[in-house]
């Protein structure tokens, strides 16, 4: 039996619209991707450079379509039992102790080897849930490529194996993002499976919008020099440009601090809020001249 494939939304400005609603907001083609990969029951594989929203998109359908969000967050050296499934060993072992003598092995490995001796882990839990779900894998890119195998099976036909109890089915197929900082190539075989989305850095008008909608009671002329100047620094070689929520703590800074305009000494006493890197701050204040 195949999953099923209930819509989560009814048109690409249904996406768009609802998105906004909760503080999301997406360009044409990110809607249009999103959409698409509803109505398709495809992942969405979303790539690009870390603090453009890939993270924030899948929490926001989550929001937006009530569903709940299973995250799976990779990282080197997550494998099977930490992504999929394990069983709980103390307490089987407890059962097999409590059961000698009085019964069979076969009783037995019945017993140990079932629902109750079972910890489901996100892919797991995700594919096993009735209720809209969206499921995250998160920075898939710095997994394994073993753990890629894993997936193909889950992404193909939303199901998982488990030999000893049989192959679990989606009855109701989650909502799946994949997101990619690029730091590694992902397979072909992964990128078959899913639709494709590259987010990079909003244009400015659209982050002046995501700005004032997080930050309302900023004055737009403070807004306009924030994103100029945070468009700057991200034209230079930075070991970490800032991201967009990165320009929404700035919005914030400024104005717990009560400062209205982005002068000199304002960009000079808050830059550690968009900067992480000391490297970075010398090379920004070489740039904007702030010695």
């Amino acid at each position: 039996m195949s999953a099923s494939q209930s819509p989560l939304f009814g048109s690409v400005e249904d996406v768009a619209e609802r998105l906004a609603g909760v503080g999301y907001l997406a360009s044409t083609a990110v809607a249009t991707t999103v959409y698409l990969a509803d109505r398709l029951g495809k992942p969405l594989l979303v790539e690009g450079p870390a603090g453009v929203g890939k993270t924030e998109l899948a929490k926001a359908v989550a929001e937006a379509t009530k569903s709940e969000l299973v995250r799976l967050q990779c990282y080197e050296g997550i494998d099977e039992a930490r992504a999929l499934y394990e069983w709980n060993h103390a307490k089987q072992l407890l059962r097999i102790t409590a059961g000698q003598g009085t019964e069979s092995w076969d009783q037995t490995r019945d017993d140990v080897f079932s629902e109750e001796f079972l910890l489901p882990r996100p892919l797991l839990t995700a594919i096993r849930r009735a209720d809209p779900t969206v499921l995250l894998v998160d920075e898939m890119d710095k997994a394994d490529v073993e753990v890629e195998g894993l997936l193909l099976e889950v992404l193909s036909d939303f199901q998982v194996t488990v030999p000893e109890m049989g192959t679990i089915t989606a009855t109701r197929r989650p909502f799946a993002v994949l997101t990619s900082n690029s730091t590694r190539e992902l397979s072909e075989a992964l990128k078959r499976r899913c639709l494709f989305l590259h987010l990079d850095f909003p244009d400015a008008d659209l982050e002046r919008r995501i700005v004032l909608s997080r930050v309302p009671e900023l004055a737009e002329a403070l807004v306009d020099a924030l994103v100029r100047t945070v468009r700057v620094l991200r034209g230079l070689e930075l070991r970490k440009s800032p991201s967009v929520a990165e320009t929404i703590d700035w919005g914030r800074t400024l104005l717990a601090l009560g400062l209205d305009t982005l002068d000199d000494e304002a960009v000079r006493t808050t830059l550690g809020v968009v900067l992480k890197h000391q490297s970075d701050q010398v090379k920004a204040a070489a740039e904007l001249r702030l010695n």
